[in-house]
């Protein structure tokens, strides 16, 4: 896995209309070439809170996508997960479910 740095690798992805939106946080998506490596990005907004809140919650993604993309993500797809003010408070285990349902469904979208 690698990550989006860039904010034209940003920008790609949120023009393509694939997302999938739960309420702690939005993943979008983009199809690259199929036999590419799996790349993502993560950002948080000042709509999450201060910088100790942005960073908790980047972190919180962060443990997330490392659990679960590297055996449900396709090669040749950038991912972006945007934080929401919820992903503060709500149970890990819920956001496992939810990303796990997010990253299958995305995947048929993108077929």
């Amino acid at each position: 896995m690698e990550r989006l740095k860039k904010r034209p690798e940003f920008v790609a992805v949120s023009k393509t209309g694939n997302k999938w939106i739960t309420p702690a946080f939005v993943i979008q998506i983009y199809q690259r070439a199929p036999s590419g490596l799996l790349r993502y990005g993560i950002t948080a907004s000042r709509k999450v809170g201060g910088a100790v809140e942005r960073n908790r919650a980047k972190r919180r993604l962060r443990v997330l996508i490392k659990n679960i993309l590297p055996s449900l993500g396709r090669p040749g797809v950038d991912y972006v997960f945007i934080a929401r003010q919820e992903i503060l408070k709500r149970d890990f285990a819920t956001m496992e479910e939810e990303l796990t349902h997010a990253v299958n469904m995305l995947g048929k979208k993108a077929n």
